[in-house]
């Protein structure tokens, strides 16, 4: 059998297929980003999936992409978890960037763009991946991403820059005790998962003037930051990965026509995509 598998920090998309590449079943584990999670943790998220156990003899091939697989170090680390799991198969693990490539444009050239719980970019030039720099993370990059805005709208709440009927509905849905949000945040693993989850507070108030200047300033950062120095124009496309993208698709796009771009496409999950290119190239 083989395994395709999408992986952010928050979620991972598996889809199992057999030898005639016909799908077999799909599941979604916990995020597995080696470069914040530890490597007892990382194994529990594989094993605690028992659609993923039971077939682990008969997997012989596993194509993971994930955040946080970008240098060396965590690569082989989330490839040694997988191998004393599936020990018959054979691991390919590369980072997200590159599914979000072939699920996109597969293999034309393009601006590709990752709006999730963190944020990146690259251009494909149809044969490798040109990186701006090296993704330094959650708390020195991201623009734009799911933590991004969960950290904004935290400071907003608590320097009393957020409009008092957002921010009445804010406290209410979160735990906003400043003790649990420091244990969250200094204590406990996956902090920048934690901060993505108040990401999803600003599609309920998607119209409100105050969440558009918050979302068209972390696009603005995205732009200056992940697009512009590539210096490409209209004639390359130009794709989006992620909620954040999928849902604020028209502050994205006004941005991009200020700078006399195009969006080809946003794409919600990429999974389906990428079980496309596979199927083609496997």
């Amino acid at each position: 059998m083989i395994l395709i598998a999408d992986g952010g920090s928050t979620k991972a998309d598996w889809i199992a297929l057999d030898n005639n590449k016909n799908e077999v079943f799909r599941v979604r584990t916990l995020g597995l980003n080696p470069a914040v999670i530890a490597k007892d943790e990382l194994k529990n998220r594989i094993i605690n999936m028992f659609q993923l156990i039971n077939i682990k003899d008969e997997v012989s091939q596993i194509f993971f992409y994930g955040a946080g697989c970008g240098t060396p170090k965590p690569v082989q680390l989330l490839h040694d978890v997988m191998q004393e799991i599936f020990v018959n198969a054979d691991i390919h693990v590369a980072e997200d960037m590159l599914a979000a490539v072939y699920a996109a444009s597969g293999t034309s050239p393009s601006i590709v763009c990752i709006l999730g719980t963190g944020s990146n970019s690259c251009y494909f030039n149809g044969e490798s991946m040109e990186m701006i720099t090296a993704s330094l993370g959650y708390t020195v990059m991201d623009e734009a991403s799911g933590n991004y805005f969960g950290k904004k709208l935290l400071r907003d709440f608590f320097y009393n820059q957020m409009p008092k009927k957002i921010a009445k509905k804010f406290e209410s849905e979160f735990n906003l005790d400043p003790d649990y949000i420091k244990h969250n945040l200094y204590k406990e693993p996956n902090p920048n998962m934690y901060l993505a989850s108040f990401a999803k507070f600003m599609f309920e108030f998607k119209e409100e003037k105050y969440i558009k200047k918050t979302i068209k300033k972390g696009f603005e950062e995205f732009f200056k930051f992940r697009i512009l120095p590539y210096d490409k124009g209209i004639e390359t496309p130009i794709y989006f990965i992620g909620s954040i993208a999928f849902y604020f698709r028209d502050i994205l796009e006004k941005i991009a026509n200020k700078y006399d771009l195009s969006i080809t496409d946003v794409i919600q999950r990429p999974i389906d995509n990428l079980l496309d290119f596979h199927k083609a190239n496997i």
